[in-house]
């Protein structure tokens, strides 16, 4: 016996162990890095020869572009890869198809990039949209990482493509974040060309060039700030506890989830959110509140406001209840859609508006337009039940349960069809009982018998 005692104390300690291995387990996963891939997709057509302040823009992109890869050399979590378009056809050729990625992702591939940066000789056409859709398979298939595509270009595209609509597919799917597109000597015209494509940017002499790559690069790095304002009905930043996820507008992927929190100086809490992504918020309030298309600006702190104005409802009941667990239905007035089922006798919050009610009591009990104010608790009563007993000396029977309404009969519920014994949990009302044998051939076999309920009494009925 004490060694089988032994056995159970070991098994208990193993269990609790494993479990909290599990926990720490999920934590990590939780706070994982995220991994950072970047594609620098650099323009190799033969108008990468025209002039830059006093240089070729080509080897502008070329200075520029290694002083930004050896600025990444010792950046955690992030793996660098170069594409090239344009380089390898004569331009008399107008080869469309030529793009190559020249550098893989993988880690410390940092020099390799820099040589193949430096021995680019630009050539033929620019095919970007081309470009676009065979940069999405440079990128591994992997969890926890974010893939960014930092497009390097002076001229828009001569191959018939749409870059535009290659990069909403890529982002929409998934594969990468919406690219970054620094153009280089560009032109209204070459800025409206790209706006769909990514964000863009404009660098027209060496020193723009070096200040937009340091910014992209910022961006591509670094998370941004966010506070979150959850309005009351007077606009005041008042609610609180409530998880807010955070989605991507293009995947539609979960990015984020925080429980809005007040701090010790009575304010919202600030939050890290990527800059990079426009965010679709759900507030999981009863019921929900979203708020799509939110930016942020990177390094700059965002306040992002939202109504979620709420109070609390609460069913009670009175006295004593036989309810093994007594729950009702809250939808909005007037809508059919289930928003939440709550226990009875515990308070919930709700966004302020009307509802209706249904309380899952025999019969079943409606209160319609049931208004919910800010920061109050909006609370129904409903009576305490009673009990019903039937005891059956008959055989097999049909049975239906029906309340007297004025001079209506109205349906509550159907007797188990086999049974010598029922107890029912009901409200106080007056009932009546349609039955007949099962067994019997003629509907002049039909019974009724009536009763009534009382609060916090049984009704005993016995069929012979």
């Amino acid at each position: 016996m004490k060694n089988n005692v032994n056995f159970y104390k070991l098994s208990f300690f193993v269990c609790i162990v494993l479990l909290l291995i599990g926990f720490r387990t999920s934590a990590q996963q939780a706070l994982r890095p995220t991994k950072t891939r970047i594609l620098f997709l650099l323009d190799g057509s033969g108008s990468m020869y025209a002039r830059m302040d006093k240089d070729f823009r080509i080897n502008v992109a070329k200075r520029l572009l290694s002083k930004i890869v050896d600025s990444l050399v010792n950046a955690k979590n992030v793996e660098i890869a170069l594409r090239v378009y344009g380089h390898t056809s004569p331009p008399q050729k107008r080869d469309c198809r030529d793009t190559r990625l020249e550098v893989p992702f993988r880690e410390k591939n940092h020099e390799e990039v820099k040589k193949k940066i430096a021995s680019i000789t630009p050539k033929g056409t620019t095919l970007i949209a081309y470009s676009l859709q065979q940069a999405a398979y440079d990128f591994p298939k992997e969890p926890y990482t974010r893939n960014i595509i930092i497009l390097i270009t002076d001229g828009i595209e001569e191959c018939a493509g749409d870059p535009c609509a290659v990069s909403e597919a890529l982002q929409s799917q998934g594969v990468v974040l919406k690219p970054f597109i620094i153009g280089l000597g560009s032109t209204d015209d070459f800025r409206k060309a790209f706006e769909c494509v990514g964000r863009y940017y404009d660098a027209n002499t060496e020193e723009d060039f070096n200040n937009v790559l340091n910014v992209v690069i910022s961006q591509a790095l670094n998370n941004t700030t966010a506070t979150v304002n959850l309005l009351d009905v007077y606009s005041k930043p008042t609610e609180s506890n409530v998880n807010m996820s955070f989605y991507d507008m293009a995947s539609k992927q979960l990015m984020y989830n925080y429980m809005h929190t007040i701090n010790e100086r009575g304010n919202p809490d600030t939050v890290q959110l990527d800059p990079i992504y426009k965010y679709r918020m759900v507030i999981h309030t009863i019921p929900p509140v979203v708020k799509e298309n939110i930016s942020l600006t990177p390094g700059k702190h965002t306040t992002i406001a939202a109504d979620a104005p709420q109070g609390e409802l609460m069913l009670r009941v009175d006295g004593l209840t036989q309810y093994d667990k007594l729950q009702f239905i809250t939808r909005k007035a007037g809508d059919h859609k289930t928003l939440h089922v709550q226990d009875a006798n515990s308070k919930e919050k709700y966004i302020v508006g009307k509802y209706d009610i249904e309380v899952l009591t025999l019969p079943r009990m409606l209160f319609k337009d049931v208004s919910v104010d800010q920061s109050t608790v909006t609370t129904m009563q409903i009576p305490q039940p009673g009990k019903l007993v039937l005891n059956y000396n008959l055989a097999d029977y049909y049975a239906d349960v029906y309340q007297l309404v004025r001079n209506e009969m109205v349906w509550v519920c159907k007797l188990p069809v086999e049974s010598r014994k029922h107890i029912a949990v009901m409200q106080p009302g007056d009932y009546k009982i349609i039955y007949r044998a099962k067994g019997a051939t003629r509907s002049n076999n039909t019974f009724e018998r009536q009763f009534k309920i009382s609060s916090g009494t049984a009704t005993n009925i016995t069929f012979y």
